[in-house]
């Protein structure tokens, strides 16, 4: 079954970039990023802005992202993928991240949700000029549990200090 993403999450400013494979199932039923309950996504993302996006709705933490200046998106633009794993990924037609790119003149760092993501976008990314973090998947399909993660993902921290 053929399936597309979802549109970018941006602002001009962003400093950060969170890139994910493709979307979910349940995201792409609710039409929002990291939409399964199960997911990590939205905690760890908390104790990097220090804001409790879990408490909000999505429209809320879409504008505590913007706020903070990180900015969402997929490397997949749509694929072939029976349920949501990203091993199941196929003939995947990838997001023009090149020109997305060069929209975010602030960007600091890309950082890379699982290693499908990274995997797929190491060439679309090429000799960019900032600094490029692969983390452990947000997905509940990753066994590492949430406080692994945690230590791992307050790396992005440091791109969202105030400067």
């Amino acid at each position: 079954m053929l399936k597309a993403g979802l549109p970018p999450v941006a602002s001009e400013d962003a400093r950060l970039l969170i890139l994910g494979s493709l979307p979910g199932d349940a995201s792409l039923a609710a039409r929002e990023y990291y939409a399964h309950p199960r997911n990590h996504f939205w905690p760890l993302l908390s104790g990097i802005i220090g804001r409790d996006l879990v408490a909000m709705d999505y429209p809320e933490r879409i504008g505590a992202l913007r706020q903070a200046r990180v900015a969402l998106w997929d490397v997949v633009a749509e694929a072939e993928r029976p349920g949501s794993l990203d091993q199941k990924i196929r003939h995947a037609q990838m997001n023009n991240l090149p020109d997305f790119l060069t929209g975010l003149p602030a960007l600091e760092a890309v950082a890379f949700n699982g290693r499908k993501s990274a995997a797929l976008a190491a060439d679309a990314i090429g000799d960019l000029r900032v600094d490029v973090v692969r983390l452990p998947s947000s997905s509940p399909a990753n066994t590492l549990n949430i406080e692994a993660k945690r230590a791992i993902w307050a790396v992005l921290k440091r791109y969202l200090s105030m400067r």
